[in-house]
């Protein structure tokens, strides 16, 4: 096969292709572009007849190719038959690039991965371009959020993970002519070294509320306090959204972890992000500036919240919300 970009295909335990994985195809189509259109492949691990339930998601995001492995023993994801199954595969491909996404499973793997195949790994990317020589340029923020770091891999191929929600899918109204291969992998005497004896699903209505919430509004150590979170509730209540927070804000208490959107939280991209009472440090701005549109409330009028907002209000935040809640 010729080299391309690849893409890992991440199946999760419903049986349904991770966004994540459209987000990666979207963004690689725009690589490709700047490569001499090389082709985008999906790689795709899974359990046997389960190729046929994603082939027209396949066709409407761009993949050029799709390269499947189906074995028994992929039903449930074990790290070590994975990796096995995965690096045979792209042994067989040999890609130039390979994206896989910063969810729990992509973090276990991609790491094996880059190991076998004696490259190096850019983890938890919020950025990915193609530089003047060619190569992949991956982003990521380091020193606590501090700064941000473009690495460059000398090893190929270039490994990368990035984290949901940072780029948006390109879904095609029309379908691509993608080509589909399937790879066999002899996994009938590999047996793993995992054994799951049960699976239990942590869920918080917070943190599955901000994957799916088109209207989020934050708050930061400007809310001062516990009350101040329970006016952000009253504003989101009216609008129908979701309430978030800034690491300070939840290093202070003022609101659950699993509510911290940033370097070290959540990655959001809703309609109508309304950050209040946040300063705008780098470490928080990553998790949210692909919202469609930000509103800053701040009565410091040279908050670096206001580089990244659309809309701003400089004044006191304990003004302004209640006055929005009551023009509501």
């Amino acid at each position: 096969m010729s080299k391309g970009i690849l893409v890992w295909a991440e199946v999760t335990r419903e049986n349904y292709l991770h966004p994540v994985t459209f987000e990666l195809a979207g963004k690689a189509v725009e690589l490709a572009s700047k490569m001499d259109e090389t082709p985008v492949i999906g790689l795709l691990c899974s359990k046997p007849n389960l190729i046929g339930e994603f082939k027209d998601a396949f066709k409407h995001n761009g993949f050029d190719k799709v390269v499947y492995v189906a074995e028994e023993k992929l039903e449930e994801y074990k790290t070590d038959l994975y990796a096995q199954a995965a690096i045979d595969a792209i042994k067989t491909i040999d890609p130039e690039i390979i994206l896989m996404g910063a969810t729990t499973q992509g973090r276990d793997l991609a790491p094996r991965i880059s190991m076998s195949l004696h490259t190096g790994l850019t983890a938890d990317c919020t950025a990915l371009d193609i530089n003047e020589d060619g190569k992949l340029a991956a982003t990521r923020p380091t020193f606590g959020g501090q700064l941000m770091a473009t690495i460059l891999s000398k090893n190929s191929p270039q490994m990368a993970t990035v984290r949901p929600k940072v780029f948006r899918p390109n879904y095609l109204d029309s379908e691509k002519d993608t080509i589909f291969i399937k790879h066999g992998v002899d996994l009938s005497n590999k047996n793993s070294s995992i054994e799951i004896l049960d699976f239990k699903k942590k869920l918080c209505s917070d943190i599955n509320d901000l994957d799916s919430a088109d209207i989020i509004v934050a708050g930061g150590k400007g809310m001062q306090s516990k009350e101040g979170f329970d006016l952000l509730r009253q504003f989101a209540d009216k609008l129908g959204g979701s309430v978030a927070a800034s690491r300070t804000a939840v290093e202070l208490g003022l609101a659950p972890q699993q509510c911290q959107v940033g370097q070290t939280g959540k990655t959001v991209t809703p309609k109508l992000y309304i950050a209040c009472g946040i300063s705008g440090a780098l470490q928080h701005v990553v998790g949210m500036e692909n919202s469609e549109k930000i509103i800053a409330i701040n009565n410091d009028k040279d908050a670096p919240i206001f580089n990244v907002a659309d809309y701003g209000f400089v004044g006191d935040v304990f003004d302004v919300i209640p006055q929005l809640i009551n023009s509501l």
